[in-house]
């Protein structure tokens, strides 16, 4: 009789805790690894042959936008990301989650990403949603953060003020509920209209929350352009008094911890801050505060196209900005002041639309040169036939940057993108390469091309670090007694393949995926059963 179910033979262990790589087979059974060592004299029901192979732990995409935009129900393999050696993802980012639903409307949080009137809904609370989520199952585990956006949306009634303080209690319950049932904490996007008038005690009160329920605050920066010290400074200065006000205890060892979504700097002439940028971060961190980001390896964003528009035009939610978009002396002044950014209207790239697929793939100075039009009048009519729904690639961060802060210990590697399937084209989107890319792209790049990042360092980002900082400390691990997703990988073949112009391409080397104990890819196909689960924060704390 067999000892394990599965045994990975001869490979190149990389445990994720940043040891160098040892030569070691490994037990699975029962879903858990069971051994790490020589299994020279052990059988398996099947086994695995990874010589001048790495074996690592499956990567954890800690920033991904699955959900929201949809692709979780659309694509539930998640194959772009199986490609990429991701087993888990953590969606309800950047303030937009899909639970929890008060009034049914906020689901219109996620319009920007995917046509919501096609969308069924049958949850409001977040266990209702884990319900949901374990009937489905999917390529990939998946957890969730609650978005600020997603429950402000739900209980303030008038967005263009401060919740009221009855308001804060409502969200603060909403919150606590969220945490209870498995989400590991908070997330915002404090540059959106739903969030942009908060005031401190909302950030506060929530923060709090989290803090005392061992959860995390992740925070997609209100700014990250010319703006960006003010918006890092407040995030900081949140940590530094929920740090104060909850110091670990027996009970709650982990300290309150903060996490900076897509770290970037936006536009050459934000560029100058970068060092100060640092500065303040490792400034907080030697005072003991608990910070961390993520990045991802590119320097293009992909984000909304009415995030152009000044703040002020942005105020009121949707209706509100369409309004001011069919108003003429709103919509010059709107456009004066885009012409102050001065933008590289060559450099950015329409990504996905909501009706008009023509201008998918096209940068606005080809819009405007076939329209006869300037590019702000381009930005406004786009905005508008689309009813706000416009992405964009960016071509605004800085290749220095991206290299700097691969090689800071406190930044994680993350995707800030989706699942896809190649095969399932949609036509009104062209996905960002990183969907495709990112994990393979820090590998082929970061350590085998640049050398500046060994093996085991990059792997450490992206497994063990991420899964310590959710608490899910049997995940994101090679040893005994943890959760065997397991990802077999070529080091010579590890390449991203996926481009701006023709992202819909899987990336190569990645050459077995093992999920909960179950080998899901293997021998270039992707298993048609899917063996993700949902992950959930456990016991108190994260």
């Amino acid at each position: 009789m067999a000892s394990y179910s599965i045994i990975i033979r001869n490979g190149r262990v990389i445990d994720g805790k940043r040891s160098a790589p040892k030569q070691a087979d490994v037990g699975i059974k029962d879903g858990k690894i069971m051994a790490v060592g020589d299994l020279s004299v052990e059988t398996g029901e099947k086994e695995i042959d990874a010589r001048d192979r790495y074996v690592v732990p499956g990567f954890i995409d800690i920033t991904s936008h699955s959900d929201t935009y949809w692709t979780l129900f659309n694509y539930p393999l998640q194959e772009s990301l199986l490609w990429q050696g991701v087993t888990t993802i953590i969606g309800g980012n950047c303030g937009a989650s899909l639970a929890p639903l008060v009034s049914g409307q906020e689901i219109e949080a996620i319009q920007k990403w995917t046509d919501t009137t096609t969308i069924n809904i049958n949850w409001q609370s977040v266990e209702e949603l884990f319900d949901e989520l374990d009937r489905h199952r999917f390529g990939v585990n998946v957890g969730t953060l609650i978005g600020f956006g997603t429950i402000r949306r739900g209980v303030v009634k008038n967005i263009n003020a401060p919740a009221s303080t009855g308001e804060i209690e409502k969200m603060k319950f909403l919150l606590q509920n969220a945490i209870k049932a498995g989400a590991f904490g908070l997330s915002t996007s404090l540059g959106r209209s739903h969030e942009q008038l908060a005031s401190k005690e909302e950030l506060m009160a929530l923060s709090e929350v989290t803090a005392e329920a061992g959860g995390i605050v992740k925070y997609h920066l209100r700014n990250e352009g010319e703006g960006i010290l003010p918006a890092l400074s407040e995030a900081i200065a949140i940590a530094r008094d929920i740090t104060s006000n909850h110091p670990p205890t027996k009970e709650n060892p982990r300290p309150f911890h903060t996490h900076i979504s897509h770290f970037k700097i936006l536009g050459k002439q934000s560029w100058p801050f970068f060092d100060e940028v640092l500065h303040m971060v490792e400034q907080a961190q030697k005072d003991g505060i608990a910070i961390t980001m993520d990045m991802f390896p590119y320097t293009r964003t992909g984000s909304s196209l009415y995030l152009l528009l000044p703040s002020w035009a942005r105020e009121g939610g949707g209706d509100a900005m369409l309004k001011r978009l069919s108003e003429e002396e709103t919509r010059k002044a709107i456009q004066e002041d885009l012409k102050k950014l001065t933008l590289h209207y060559e450099r950015i790239v329409v990504a996905s639309t909501f009706r008009d697929q023509t201008a998918i793939g096209k940068t606005i100075a080809e819009l405007a040169g076939e329209t006869s039009l300037t590019p702000e009048e381009v930005i406004l009519n786009l905005l508008q036939i689309n009813n706000l729904n416009v992405s964009i690639f960016n071509e605004v961060i800085s290749e220095e940057h991206v290299i700097a802060l691969a090689k800071r210990p406190y930044i994680y590697f993350a995707s800030d993108g989706a699942g896809f399937n190649v095969t399932k084209k949609t036509p009104n989107i062209l996905p960002h390469p990183r969907s495709f890319g990112a994990f393979p792209r820090v590998l082929s790049e970061f350590v085998k091309e640049k050398s500046i990042l060994s093996w085991e360092e990059a792997v450490h980002k992206m497994t063990y670090l991420p899964a310590k900082l959710l608490g899910i400390d049997d995940r994101g691990v090679i040893e005994k007694g943890a959760h065997a997703d397991i990802v077999v990988l070529h080091p010579e073949k590890i390449l991203d393949k996926a481009t701006y112009e023709n992202p819909l391409q899987y990336s190569e080397g990645i050459e077995v995926v093992c999920l909960n104990g179950e080998i899901v890819l293997e021998n270039g196909e992707i298993r048609k059963d899917p063996a993700g689960i949902v992950v959930k924060k456990q016991n108190g704390t994260s």
